[in-house]
Order: C-alpha cells, then sequence, then structure tokens
C-alpha cells in the first residue's frame, strides 16, 4: 500500500567546456557524485569531477574537477567505481585499461588527483563489476574470459566461457509440451483437454531482435559469494546464457534458455532472485523482466509498463536492484522506472525522466548507437540515487509513504500507485485485499504523487504530463464511497525541462506543487477551477516535503519542511507562516491542531519519533495521527496509542504491557500501520507479505464507547459493547447518574428485549472504568470515580446492579406487555435474585392473562434453575403457581401432583406449616406451627427439639413464663450435650438450678471459678467440706492454667490458706500483693518463712533465664550475620547446595557449559535462575541452571513444610529459623521478663537483698543491651523499594512475573524467601533504666 514519495532532489548541468557525461558512481562516505565526462571523438580526454552539494541551493549540485587525463576515442567507460576508505576511484575502459585515480585531501589543488593506468587487458574489457565487499574485481573480456582480480588488480583465476559449460546445466527434460508425454485420455473430450500448467511451447534461446550481442552484463549477489554473467557468443548455440560463478572462480550453473532474453542481469541482493529482460516480438509488443534462481531455473516474470507515446525509449534497457533488494530500477532511454513488489504483484510507482528525448537521438545518432544513461543506487541509502545522462546528472532520495485521506472525516480512503493505475480505496466501505483494489482509476501517464483534501472530498493527482482532479462522493443510503470522478485536468507539456516531485491541496480546488525547474526548486500554486497556475510562493523555502493541510487545521495552506527540519506553512493569500521546527528533516511528518495548539509529529529514517522537538520513542516503524490519538507502531511488533494533549511534554508513552495497558497491542512482526478509521475504531494494518488486517484496537474501541455514552447513544455504544466484546458494565460506570437519569433512553435505543436482558444479565457490583478499563489519559478523572468518592464519604455504597435493576423496572412500568421479558430479568439479575418478586409477577399476570403468565413462566425458568424455582414458588404458599412451575421443569408429574393435591386439602395454616417444614424453613413452620396450636403442646416442644430450634423458640414465647422455663431447661441440657457447658451454667443458674449450674462450671474450667463458687454457696445440697473440695480443685485447674493471682484469692479467701497464698504469690511475682496479704492479717513471721524463700527462687529462676538469653544471643546472631554473608557471596551453592555441573559456581576448576550463560545481564544465568524460580522476579524464563532440582511436586510440600519448621543447620530454611528465634526472644524479654525483673527488683530491695537485686539488674541491663545489637544487626536499615513493599504501596503483582507461582516444595521455599524479604518489621527494644536506690542511672 505505500508509494515511493520523493524527499530529496538535485541536479548538475554539464557546462559547455566539458565533454558529455560518460560514468558516475557514489562516494558513500561523504554521499557525494563521482561523475565522469568523456571521451568523445571531438574531446578525446576524460575529466572526473566530483560533485557537492552547493551551500545556498541543495537542489544545485557544484562541480570539483578531480583529475583528467588524455584518453583514445572511440573508448568508452565500462566501469566507475570510488573506495572511500583509500579515496581511491578505479575506471575501467572497453579499450582494455584500468585506471586509479588517488585523490589528496591535503592538497590544496583541485584536479590533481595521482592518475595511474595499472594495466590493459587485450582484446578489450566488455564488462567489469566489483564485489560488495571490494575487495574482488570481475572483468569478462571481449574473446570470453572471465577474470577474477584482487583489490591489487592481480589475477587470482581465469574461466573461459564455452559451449561445454552448457554441460554443467542440472535442467532435466521430461518432454513437457510434447505429444508423446501428454495423457490423451479415452474420448474424444479428453482428447481437447491439456494441462495449464504445461507450457505450450519450450523456449530455445532465441536471440532478441534488439540484442546485436554485444552487450554483457555482470552482477554480484549481495553476500559476495556468488557472480553472475550475462554473455552472447556464437559457440553457445547462438543464445545467452546467465553463468553463475562462485568467489573462487569456479562455475555453478547457467541458465536454462529463454527466447528473446537481452543482455540486461541484476541480482537481488538478498540472493534468492536475478532479473533480465525477455523482449517478445514486434507483434506481441510488451517487453517481461523474468527471474532466475541461482541454479538457473526461470521464477516468475512480470510485464513492463512501456510509455505508450514513446514506446522507442524502452529499445534498450538496464536493471538495478536497490541495497535493500525492495525496488528494482528499470533505465530507459531517457527516463528510470522504479517497481516494487507486494503480494506476488509488481507495481510502478515512479517514472523520472533524466534527459529530453530528442537531444539524446541526436547526440546518438552522431556516434551511431545508443548509451543509456548512468545509473547507480547508493550502497548504504536503499532509496537514494543517481542518474547521469549526456547532458546532466540528478540524484533522487525517495520514501516509502502511504497516500491516505483524512482518517476523521474521511472514509478511510488509501491510493496505491501503479503506473498509470490508481488502486483507490476506501476501507470503511470495503477491505480489499492488493494487489487488487475497490476501484482502478485510470491516468495518461505514470503518476508521481497523489494527494487528499482535508475533508476526503476531493483528490489531486500529478504525474509528469499534468494533474488530475477527482471528486470523491458517497452514494446510496448507507453513504458507500462512489467511483472517484475526474473534475478538471491541467495539463503540464507546455513546461519544460521540469521535474514535477510532489503535490498538495491548500485549499478546496488549490494545490501546490513542488517541482525542480531549471536545477532550482519552485513551488507554484495552481487553481482548478480556474484552470490556471496562480503564481509561486514560498520563494526561498529550500522545501522537501509538501503536505496537505491537515483535517484538524482551520487554515487554509501547505505545509512544508526545508532539510534543517523548519515548518513553514505557504499560502498564495497568507504568504509564508512559521510554524515550528523538528531537530532534524524528519521524512513522515504530519501536522494537526489539538485544542487550538500547532503539534507537528515527525519520524525520522532510524525510527525516532517526534512531537515538535521531543523525542518520544526510538523504535517506530509507521505512525498516523487521529483527533484522539498519537497510533505508531514499534520494532518490538506493537501498535501504541498516545493521547493527544496541547502540551507535547504531557504525551504519555506507554510501555510493551498488553496484558495490562488498553494503550498497547502486540501485532504481527513487521505490521505498519495503513490509516486508522476512528469512526469504526478500527486501524489497518500491512503485514511484509503484502497481506492487510483490520483490527479493532481496545484504547480506539473504548474511546469510542466513552463518546458514544458521553453522547448519550447508548444504542450504538452497546452495539460496540457486544460486537467488540467489552464488559458492558461500562455503559453505566463511564457515567452513572447521566445513565439513571436516561434509562428509557437507553431502552428506546436498545430497543430488542434480548439485548436489554443481555446488559442486566452482564451487571456487576465493580466498576470497571477503575479496574479493567481505567482511562489511561493523564489527568482524567471519571464521573463514576467522583460519584464513588463521595458516596465513600457521604453513605454507604448501595448495590450498583440493585439500583440499575431498580431503575430499569421503574421506567418500565408503563411498558408492562411490552416489556415483560425485560421485567422478569430484571428481578432476577439483582444480588441477590429477587426471585420473590419475579414470581410475584407472574402470578399477577396468570389473574390478568393467562398466555402472558405462561410467556412470564416459561422466560423465568429459562433464567433460573428451575428446580430452585419451584421451592420459591412453594414458598409464596401459591399452589396454582407451583404447579404451573412445575409444569416448566422436567419433573415427573407423579412427583409434584401428589404433593399438591394433599397440600389443596389442608387447612391455609397447616397448609403453611407443610409447606415451610418441607423447604427446610423449620422457624417459620415454627410459627406457623405455634398459630395452629395456640398454645404451647408437646407437638411444638418435639418440633423444637427436633430441629434445635430453642433460640428462635425462646424468642418466640419471650412473653409466656411457663412454655419460656420449659424451652430453656430444654436448652441448657442440649448446651450441655454440646460440652458448652459455661453456656449451659449460666441457663441453669437462671432457672434457679444451682446444682447442675455448679457442675457446668467445674466442667467449664478456670474460666469461670467465680462463678462456679457462687452457684455452690447457694446450693443448700452441699456440705462445707464438699464447698472446701471444690475450691481445691478449682485451685488445682487454676495452678495448671498459671493464673497465680487466682490460686492466691482461693487460698486466702476460701480455704483460709495464707501461707499457700504467700508462696502462689511469689510465683506469680506478685510480690507487693503478698506483703499486703501478710500485713492484712498481721503475720509478720510469714515474711521469712514464705516470702524470703519465694523471693529466692524467683531470683534463681529469673537468673537462670538470662543466661539462657545471652548465650542464646551469642550463637544466634552471629550464624545469622554467616549466613547472610554466604548467600550473597555464592546464592547458588546457599539455595541449590553443590551445583548440578560438580564445581562451585566461580571456583578454580568451574567448568559450566557452553550453553549456560552466568553473565549478569543474561535472561538465562545462574544469579537470574534463583529469582526466577522462587520469586519469578526478575525474567518469566524457566529453564535454568538448577531446572534439574526437583521440588515442584505438590507430595513434597508437606515435607518441605516440616524442613522448614525445623529450620536445621545447613538447611536453607536455618536463617529465617534463626530470625523468628530471636525475634521471639527480644519480644519476651521486652514482654513479661522486663516487667517480672523489675517487681523482683523491688522486692529484692525492700527485704534488704540490695546485692542479690544489683545483680538480677545488671544481668538484665546486659541482656536488653544485647537485644538492642541483635535488633540493629538482624534487621538492619531496609531500602526504600522494601519499605514501600511492606506497606503495600508500590509493591503488589506489577513486576514482572507476577502472574507466575510456584507449586508444591518450590512453593515453601518461594513463601520462606518472600517472607524474609519481606519481614515483619523489626521489634523494638526499649532502654532499661536501673533502679536509682542501687546507684542506677
Amino acid at each position: 500500500m505505500r508509494n515511493l514519495r520523493n524527499i530529496g532532489h538535485g541536479a548538475y548541468k554539464r557546462p559547455g567546456f566539458l565533454a558529455p557525461i560518460s560514468a558516475s558512481c557514489w562516494d558513500v562516505s561523504s554521499d557525494e557524485i563521482i561523475v565522469a565526462h568523456g571521451p568523445t571523438q571531438d574531446f578525446p580526454r576524460i575529466e572526473l569531477v566530483r560533485l557537492v552539494k552547493d551551500s545556498n541551493e541543495a537542489s544545485n549540485l557544484e562541480s570539483k574537477p578531480l583529475a583528467s587525463w588524455d584518453a583514445p576515442s572511440p573508448d568508452s567507460i565500462i566501469s566507475l567505481h570510488h573506495f572511500p576508505d583509500t579515496t581511491t576511484t578505479c575506471l575501467i575502459t572497453s579499450s582494455g585499461d584500468i585506471i586509479t585515480i588517488t585523490e589528496d585531501e591535503y592538497s590544496s589543488t583541485p584536479g590533481e588527483a595521482h592518475v595511474e593506468i595499472v594495466g590493459t587487458l587485450s582484446p578489450s574489457i566488455s564488462s567489469a563489476r566489483w564485489s560488495p565487499d571490494e575487495e574482488l574485481l570481475t572483468v569478462v573480456t571481449g574473446d570470453g574470459q572471465v577474470l577474477f582480480m584482487s583489490r591489487s588488480f592481480d589475477v587470482i583465476t581465469s574461466s573461459s566461457m564455452s559451449a561445454d559449460d552448457l554441460k554443467l546445466s542440472k535442467h532435466v527434460s521430461v518432454g513437457w509440451g510434447k505429444k508423446e508425454t501428454q495423457f490423451q485420455g479415452r474420448g474424444a473430450k479428453a482428447k481437447a483437454l491439456r494441462d495449464p500448467t504445461i507450457p505450450e511451447k519450450v523456449d530455445e534461446g532465441r536471440l532478441s531482435e534488439r540484442d546485436d550481442g554485444k552487450k554483457c552484463t555482470i552482477s554480484w549477489r549481495g553476500d559476495g559469494a556468488y557472480v553472475a554473467v550475462n554473455f552472447y557468443s556464437e559457440e553457445t548455440g547462438g543464445r545467452r546464457v546467465v553463468r553463475v560463478y562462485n568467489r573462487d572462480g569456479e562455475l555453478d550453473s547457467v541458465s536454462e534458455p529463454v527466447d528473446g532474453l537481452e543482455g540486461s542481469l541484476s541480482w537481488r541482493p538478498e540472493g534468492n532472485l536475478m532479473a533480465g529482460v525477455q523482449r517478445f516480438s514486434s507483434a506481441e509488443g510488451k517487453v517481461d523482466v523474468v527471474f532466475f534462481e541461482r541454479n538457473g531455473l526461470r521464477h516468475g516474470q512480470f510485464t513492463l509498463q512501456i510509455p505508450h507515446d514513446k514506446p522507442e525509449v524502452a529499445e534498450d534497457l538496464a536493471l538495478e536492484w536497490n541495497a535493500d533488494s525492495t525496488v528494482l530500477a528499470v533505465v530507459m532511454r531517457d527516463r528510470v522506472q522504479l517497481y516494487t513488489m507486494g503480494n506476488y504483484h509488481w507495481y510502478l510507482k515512479q517514472e523520472i525522466p533524466c534527459a529530453e528525448y530528442a537531444q539524446l537521438a541526436a547526440a546518438n545518432e552522431e556516434n551511431g548507437r545508443w548509451t543509456l544513461p548512468w545509473f547507480s543506487w547508493h550502497a548504504e541509502k536503499p532509496l537514494l540515487f543517481a542518474v547521469a545522462a549526456q547532458e546532466r546528472a540528478l540524484w533522487f532520495e525517495f520514501i516509502l509513504s502511504i497516500a491516505r485521506g483524512p482518517m476523521c472525516s474521511g472514509m478511510g480512503d488509501v491510493a496505491v500507485i501503479d503506473g498509470r493505475t490508481i488502486k483507490f480505496t476506501p476501507f470503511q466501505t470495503a477491505n480489499v485485499p492488493p494487489p487488487m483494489a475497490l476501484y482502478d482509476v485510470d491516468v495518461d501517464y505514470p503518476v508521481t504523487d497523489i494527494a487528499f483534501l482535508k475533508d476526503g472530498s476531493q483528490m489531486a493527482v500529478l504525474h509528469q504530463k499534468g494533474m488530475h482532479l477527482f471528486a470523491l462522493e458517497k452514494q446510496g443510503p448507507i453513504g458507500r464511497r462512489a467511483t472517484p470522478k475526474l473534475l478538471k485536468t491541467i495539463p503540464l507539456d507546455s513546461f519544460e525541462n521540469k521535474c514535477y516531485l510532489q503535490i498538495a491541496f491548500s485549499a478546496p480546488s488549490q494545490i501546490q506543487v513542488l517541482s525542480l525547474d531549471d536545477f532550482q526548486l519552485q513551488i507554484t500554486a495552481w487553481d482548478f477551477d480556474q484552470e490556471l497556475m496562480l503564481g509561486e510562493v514560498g520563494t526561498g523555502l529550500h522545501a522537501v516535503n509538501l503536505t496537505s493541510a491537515d483535517e484538524t487545521s482551520v487554515e487554509d495552506g501547505a505545509v512544508v519542511q526545508d532539510r534543517q527540519g523548519n515548518i513553514t506553512r505557504v499560502s498564495i493569500e497568507t504568504g509564508e507562516t512559521v510554524l515550528g521546527k523538528f531537530p532534524a528533516l524528519l521524512p513522515w511528518a504530519t501536522y494537526p491542531t489539538y485544542e487550538d495548539q500547532f503539534i507537528a509529529f515527525g519520524l525520522s529514517r532510524n525510527g525516532h519519533l517526534y512531537a515538535n522537538s521531543r523525542q518520544l520513542v526510538k523504535n517506530c516503524t509507521s505512525f498516523v495521527v487521529t483527533d484522539k490519538h498519537l497510533i505508531y507502531t514499534t520494532s518490538n511488533h506493537f501498535v501504541k496509542f498516545i493521547h493527544l494533549a496541547a502540551n507535547v511534554d504531557e504525551l504519555d508513552v506507554p510501555l510493551d504491557d498488553p496484558e495490562t495497558d488498553e494503550r498497547c497491542r502486540s501485532i504481527e512482526r513487521g505490521g505498519r500501520l495503513v490509516t486508522a478509521m476512528p469512526s469504526r475504531m478500527s486501524i489497518v494494518l500491512q503485514m511484509p507479505r503484502g497481506n492487510l488486517e483490520t483490527i479493532y484496537p481496545r484504547a480506539m474501541v473504548l474511546a469510542g464507547i466513552r463518546q458514544l455514552v458521553e453522547e448519550k447513544e447508548y444504542g450504538a455504544a452497546f452495539a460496540t459493547c457486544r460486537t467488540q466484546r467489552v464488559d458492558m458494565n461500562i455503559l453505566y460506570d463511564h457515567r452513572p447518574e447521566q445513565f439513571l437519569e436516561n434509562v428509557g433512553l437507553f431502552i428506546d435505543q436498545v430497543k430488542n428485549a434480548a439485548d436489554i436482558d443481555l446488559f442486566l444479565s452482564t451487571l456487576k457490583e465493580e466498576d470497571v472504568t477503575q479496574t479493567m478499563y481505567r482511562n489511561t489519559k493523564a489527568g482524567t478523572v471519571t464521573a463514576a470515580a467522583t460519584q464513588q468518592s463521595a458516596l465513600l464519604t457521604t453513605a454507604p455504597k448501595a448495590s450498583k446492579i440493585n439500583t440499575i435493576c431498580d431503575a430499569v423496572l421503574h421506567s418500565l412500568k408503563a411498558k408492562k406487555n411490552a416489556n415483560l421479558q425485560n421485567i422478569i430479568t430484571a428481578h432476577v439479575c439483582k444480588n441477590p435474585p429477587a426471585l420473590s418478586d419475579g414470581l410475584q409477577v407472574v402470578a399477577s399476570l396468570m389473574e390478568e392473562d393467562e398466555t402472558l403468565a405462561e410467556r412470564a413462566v416459561e422466560h423465568i425458568c429459562f433464567l433460573v434453575d428451575v428446580n430452585k424455582l419451584y421451592d420459591h414458588a412453594l414458598s409464596l404458599y401459591n399452589l396454582e403457581l407451583t404447579l404451573l412451575v412445575a409444569q416448566q421443569s422436567q419433573r415427573d408429574p407423579r412427583e409434584y401432583l401428589p404433593f399438591i393435591q394433599s397440600l389443596h386439602k389442608m387447612e391455609p395454616l397447616r397448609r403453611q406449616f407443610t409447606i415451610d417444614d418441607h423447604l427446610s424453613f423449620h422457624q417459620k413452620a415454627l410459627v406457623h406451627l405455634r398459630a395452629i396450636a395456640n398454645t404451647y403442646s408437646e407437638e411444638v416442644e418435639s418440633y423444637i427439639v427436633k430441629h434445635q430450634l430453642y433460640p428462635a423458640a425462646l424468642a418466640l414465647y419471650r412473653n409466656e413464663p411457663t412454655p419460656l422455663r420449659t424451652i430453656t431447661a430444654l436448652y441448657a441440657a442440649h448446651l450441655r450435650s454440646l460440652s458448652k457447658f459455661r453456656d449451659a451454667g449460666l441457663a441453669y443458674e437462671s432457672l434457679g438450678d444451682y446444682p447442675n449450674a455448679t457442675e457446668c462450671y467445674m466442667k467449664a474450667g478456670s474460666s469461670s471459678w467465680r462463678e462456679c463458687l457462687f452457684t455452690s454457696s447457694l446450693d443448700p445440697s452441699l456440705t462445707s467440706e464438699q464447698r472446701t473440695e471444690i475450691a481445691s480443685t478449682l485451685c488445682d485447674a487454676l495452678r495448671e492454667a498459671k493464673d497465680w493471682a487466682a490460686v492466691a484469692t482461693i487460698q486466702s479467701q476460701h480455704l483460709s490458706s495464707i501461707e499457700s497464698a504467700i508462696t502462689a504469690l511469689c510465683k506469680g511475682y506478685h510480690f507487693a500483693d503478698a506483703f499486703r496479704l501478710i500485713s492484712l492479717h498481721s503475720r509478720p513471721e510469714l515474711l521469712e518463712s514464705h516470702l524470703d524463700p519465694g523471693l529466692l527462687d524467683a531470683f534463681s529462676s529469673s537468673t537462670e533465664f538470662l543466661a539462657d538469653c545471652k548465650s542464646q544471643l551469642k550463637a544466634q546472631v552471629p550464624r545469622i550475620l554467616e549466613l547472610r554473608v554466604k548467600a550473597a557471596e555464592d546464592p547458588l551453592a546457599f539455595y541449590e547446595g553443590e551445583n548440578p555441573f560438580g564445581t562451585r559456581t566461580g571456583g578454580p576448576n568451574g567448568d559450566i557449559p557452553d550453553d549456560i550463560s552466568i553473565a549478569a545481564s543474561s535472561r538465562v544465568s545462574t544469579s537470574a535462575s534463583l529469582f526466577t524460580r522462587y520469586t519469578g522476579k526478575g525474567s518469566q524464563v524457566t529453564g535454568t541452571v538448577a531446572s534439574n532440582v526437583s521440588r515442584a511436586t505438590s507430595k513434597n510440600r508437606k515435607r518441605e513444610e516440616k524442613k522448614r519448621a525445623r529450620g536445621r543447620k545447613g538447611t536453607v530454611y536455618e536463617e529465617e529459623y534463626l530470625v523468628n528465634s530471636v525475634r521471639r526472644l527480644v519480644e519476651r524479654v521486652e514482654g513479661s521478663a522486663r516487667q517480672e525483673v523489675e517487681r523482683l527488683v523491688a522486692a529484692l530491695v525492700r527485704r534488704g537483698m540490695a546485692e542479690r537485686a544489683r545483680a538480677i539488674e545488671g544481668s538484665m541491663k546486659d541482656v536488653v543491651e544485647g537485644c538492642e545489637r541483635a535488633v540493629a544487626e538482624v534487621w538492619p536499615q531496609q531500602t526504600g523499594q522494601q519499605q514501600v513493599d511492606q506497606n503495600g504501596a508500590e509493591g503488589g503483582d506489577n513486576w514482572e512475573g507476577a502472574d507466575w507461582r510456584p507449586t508444591g516444595g518450590d512453593a515453601v521455599l518461594a513463601d520462606s524467601i518472600e517472607a524474609m524479604r519481606r519481614g515483619v518489621g523489626k521489634p523494638v527494644v526499649k532502654k532499661f533504666e536501673r533502679l536509682s536506690l542501687l546507684g542506677g542511672r
């Protein structure tokens, strides 16, 4: 779909004192052209000049003489080649001379390059060609010798071209086309049939009528491995043969016979095809370019488009492929045609005049022969070439660009140039794959350039003989694009010596044309209505790129970009207006206006995409601009969308994340943008092989849906959601308040009841505009987000589904019959489903219209499980409705009819009780049963006990004391049977049943000792000894629970044992209470007999505990640090043990296989494999060095969890185990231990044991300081990223590989590593303050 558009041009005219131009070549290092003049009979010298760009006028080439020398005449130049590394030019003449011209870059005198005749080959040289690497020279002499020479012109090998070469051919003739090999069949009809794949005749290699047999051509393959020679000799049976030699000069293959094959030959640099020329007889009047494979076999062809007005220009032809094999140049006598191929069709993209045919004819008649213009492609810039005729030399540079119409107001119009035919396709009307097109528009001459008016209503066509204006109209009710209609034609035959390059619209029916006129660039304005030239514009601008006004621009005038990247609007009315500047010349550019701000988007040859002077991306391959987006493709095979903004600094470039970002989408490798159609929410891509793909990117679809919702076009938005499989919740979530206000409009536009049902059935509570369809435009806050934040601050969030369903139901009240189906669906789709309401609608219809009722019940049975619906209908106590629903199910009538018949015979209350009991609605059934009996009965009691309805029964009979006591007693027994002794004790106590209450409290354990002592005191059946025994039993239970304060309370108050109470308080470190209790009972003797021994026991146990803490810290903290050092130095050995290659990574004898990379930057590396495997970060590559370790099985998970819990020394779980152990120790010290030691120190001081107090206080201080050091070493200062991960602000699952999760034993290790990475925050150690009475501070 791409055309060749000119972006560079220059010309050189031969001075009168020099001979005609005879050869040219490129100096690729400086992009300058070297031209040779002469020799001729009148001028027997060769002048070599260098053409450089004029600093004032880039289109004008200045000449700088290099050298000149005498040359015999008649003689001609066969080859001219420049070596930039040595600044040497090699010139080879037909007489056999090989001449080198070496320039002296330090010489101040021009024209004094060193000229040396290296040697002369006899008898003559027919052709010569340097290899692509400039190391070999292939020469064909006049006597049929093929010489291979080195860079120093030493003959490496030689070969004679003879008839024996044809014996090398491996072409096997099996008689195709011969009568003997044809299957005739049985009947007469079969005899008339023939295989269409068999040619009608077999070529014999007859010479062309125009071929004198003197022309010889050499062409190298792009990699320099093979060279082909097209040579004619009588010894080869009087036919032309293409011989293929390898680099060593050995003959590899010869071509098959082709009638009419001429001397031109060009090998495609990619190497798959060689192009030659086949001329048919004068009667057929056509010329084909034929292709050969390296083995000499034919491989396709295409017919040249010969000019109708001057067919004689194609009597001599030459072929040249460009450097990247995309363009084939066909050189004729006065012009050059450029062909490209797509989908196996050859397009004529450009026809460039390079000389006046009359002048050439006169000059060649004097010489007696025709000489084709000298054509040469640039070796490094694929679309840059130079062509030199006798009087002038031209250079042109092209780009591959698409002639597309406006995208927003147009119809996706794209015009493809194919010579005299314009293949015009409006993609909004029809997606026609190339090489076909919806319309073929024919003109008189090969097209040069095409432009579209910004509103898409006109198309201008430029060729070298004139201009055409076509009207682009719509037809039919749906507005299909009609065939382009020719309006006006302006001939340009009267303007000689002009090369027309580009055309652009400046206003309706007004165009501007860029041309090369007498070696000067010129922009002229034309008016099709008046059919005349309005004048010259843009004088002084070194224009390179002329572009029509963008569809978003409100001003008329074409936009010009010069060689420095300056952007200027040019108009015949307003003159020149400077708009902006690119950093450099950007060949592909467009100039939209967004929010009244001019923006220039441009793409450089190396893929840099710019917005004004800001570089957006570096890997762009194509781009288009719509009214909302900049759309571009990348070399990573993504198509991306950038939301437009008035300030180019606010343009947000998306990442390569097609899974989560709507602005990025994967495409086929090499796809490029053809056009975009925002109205259709689609783009058209062309793949490298030429086929087209129309896709609907999510960014365009969502932007279109949002716009339709904002415009209240709910019908179109719904249709788009359904077609593009977009969640229909966006219709509400994008504008919630607007939707609720226009529910009726939504229903009227959607119309179809099934579509409304589809919308209702897809509703969900999630706000899709905040999750899957978040608006990616920077600074955009949707109305849904605003409303949601307001609801969160003012009121609890209501159900979105129920809100929409209620709004739909309210809107459909007046359309009950027409939208009955939607009413049912709205009830059913609520959250939770309002099945009862839906059935009530059916029930009301049964009284009004049985037909509607049947339709309604069919629909509700379709939406909901019919068995569930049957139960709901039964719960409504409507037997007719239940029967109607049952009939829609697949149930056997024998299953439900007897039951329904039995219900008919019952009283209403009994029927309701039976239904609720059948549906297991036991609480409702109990209410009906109580109403039936109207009192508490045995049936009620048995039903309560059977279904354990005690709480419901208590609530039901709360105002009836007698049934209430009975039910409470039953409930207490039930709780007792369930071992809920505390609750059972409460129930018995509320009934005054103290014996049972005491027993239940006793069984409840230490949690109810107070209640137990109370109820036992109220039980008259218990003796004092029994009460004492109960108190002793409770003491034993509290001792097991280590509730020493409770033990002391019972001992002192209920058992009158002060000594035992003092002992319990000392065990619980409650020394102050012990002192108080001794004072309360006036028992000072207990200080020495019981309190002091308790203090000594507490001192001993505390001293032992603190000593254990010290030893644990000294052992575990250094081990943790040691493990971390090992993990950092050798993670493979730390996490995997011995590596699978038998040595330690990085060891002196390490032998890592060659196919495993351990580089830090490698995606398959030893370091990456660890964290890829256990955390999924860094890469999604699963084939790692340690992939042979088998932990990823579910059966190993439990075993791995046991290893983790044990934390055995030497395992990967040891560090986690030790860290958790240190954490528990610090928490224990900071928790109970610190308080216990403080109480112990105070008690020791009170009893005069100051030395022991100092000792225990010193030990505690040492432990606290050890804990502080441990916390600092084990939990060092965390990095910002770790803190962010712990806070959850940026951690989450957004990193690469987050979707991957390990399984089995790997999951356990992954959890361990993740737990160690995240942590739970380091423990806090407070400063320990010693008692000042002991001299502490």
